[in-house]
């Protein structure tokens, strides 16, 4: 993987995190879902609230350059290549939302970054 496949491949990255967090901001705004208002959250809650639009549209713009780094990496070493989001996602519970963070699952992301580094290690 080159420099800039591999920033094209982190922004892609960053980008659906971005996604993510603010998907989760939508999300805890909207209140939690039951039977009673699920039809609600799914009709009126989703495109009314700003957080959720943007955030697709940031899982939207993700994909658009994930498809871009396709087109000039193999997809063994981009697939695996883009779990390093889930370093960041953690990283963006435990501060925002004060997630906390078992030890196993630092083991896990260790693990995760190893891995993410075997994979796109050129010989």
């Amino acid at each position: 993987m080159t420099l800039y496949e591999f920033g094209l491949m982190l922004v892609a990255v960053l980008t659906a995190v971005g996604g993510q967090f603010l998907l989760k901001l939508g999300a805890v705004k909207l209140g939690r879902v039951n039977a009673d208002n699920a039809l609600s959250h799914l009709v009126g809650g989703i495109i009314t609230t700003p957080e959720l639009i943007f955030g697709l549209a940031l899982y939207g713009l993700s994909a658009a350059l994930y498809i871009l780094l396709l087109t000039r990496v193999k997809l063994s070493v981009a697939g695996p290549s883009v779990a390093i989001g889930y370093i960041f996602s953690v990283l963006l519970g435990y501060f925002f939302f004060k997630e906390s963070i078992p030890l196993s699952r630092v083991f896990g992301l260790g693990l995760i970054v190893c891995g993410v580094i075997l994979v796109v290690w050129k010989r």
